[in-house]
């Protein structure tokens, strides 16, 4: 397979997943509607060219029924160097061409017990080298341990099914990935966090490229039932003000630690879907504490590392 061939066969799998789950994202929109006595909205259709070369297109609804935004964005770029934010993980590609392909998706639903959730399977060369990563996380304002349980058991059956990584090493990653270090706290309840995914041996690529591709079917499984679990819970006006406050955690690691959005700015990649992953709103208190014994307090049991599944 010619190295232009394995590329066109990675983006294909990259549009692929896109379309599977904006039709199931979709589906589950509809489905909050009568709860949150909206319509339902849409996701429009946005496509972009890189001036240094390659594209993308993003998917995105605004102001919907069930998600107060959504986001499934898909892209393919290159170029003659490859990015700060890639050699300096990995030394030996700087100064080398680039070639990069994904598939990335955030997902901030309306109901504050509704968890937000964000994923992303990507492919990467540059030189010699060849590389998938990706991960899913699920980032919860009010912590339900059956929520959680079901979805870390979710993506521990996706990996030991493939056996491309181990479960406690990319349940760790991740738990160490999505973390705070000025607030000395988890992002959210983790999930699963790989990179540098190369299988050694006979089809090693064919075996990771499968793992990637059922990728966008586990992520229905292991967050969708979390959100129509959700949806007809009722809320008010203090469970609105503490899923703003802790989306701004969200905001934080995304602007300050996320190498994805690094690698999107120092790319020259489209702002618009680069920042697509950050809420709508989101809110900030000088020295907020919850009530003690309150959910909301609750809630820190769920910023530590544990094993869910």
């Amino acid at each position: 397979m010619t190295t232009t061939d394995t590329r066109e066969l990675v983006y294909d799998t990259m549009r692929d997943a896109q379309a599977a789950l904006i039709a199931a994202f979709a589906q589950v929109e509809e489905e909050g509607a009568p709860f949150a006595g909206l319509a339902p909205g849409s996701f429009s259709t946005s496509s972009w060219e890189r001036p240094g070369g390659g594209g993308g297109t993003a998917r995105v609804l605004t102001e919907g029924a069930t998600f107060e935004r959504a986001g499934v964005n898909v892209s393919a770029v290159h170029g003659a160097e490859v990015p700060p934010s890639v050699y300096q993980e990995k030394p030996a590609t700087q100064g080398h061409p680039y070639f990069a392909t994904g598939v990335s998706m955030v997902l901030h639903p309306r109901n504050p017990f509704a968890p937000t959730f964000h994923a992303n399977l990507r492919y990467f060369e540059a030189g010699p080298e060849r590389w998938f990563g990706g991960g899913m996380d699920m980032t919860p304002s009010y912590g339900f341990d059956e929520d959680a349980h079901h979805f870390h058991s979710t993506l521990k059956r996706y990996v030991e099914q493939h056996g491309v990584v181990e479960y406690p090493a990319v349940k760790d990653w991740c738990d160490r990935y999505f973390y705070l270090p000025h607030r000395k706290e988890m992002r959210g309840i983790g999930g699963i966090f790989f990179d540098n995914l190369q299988p050694e041996g006979e089809h090693g690529f064919e075996r990771a490229l499968a793992f990637i591709s059922a990728g966008a079917q586990t992520i229905i499984d292991a967050y969708l039932p979390v959100v129509q679990r959700r949806l007809a819970t009722p809320y008010g006006e203090r469970q609105r003000a503490w899923q703003l406050y802790r989306r701004g955690r969200y905001v934080e690691f995304n602007l300050a630690y996320d190498r994805g959005t690094r690698f999107g700015l120092q790319t020259d990649g489209n702002i618009e879907a680069i920042l697509m992953s950050l809420p709508p709103l989101a809110r900030w208190e000088f020295q907020y504490q919850p009530e003690p014994g309150s959910p909301e307090a609750e809630m820190a049991r769920f910023l530590t590392p544990q094993n869910w599944a």
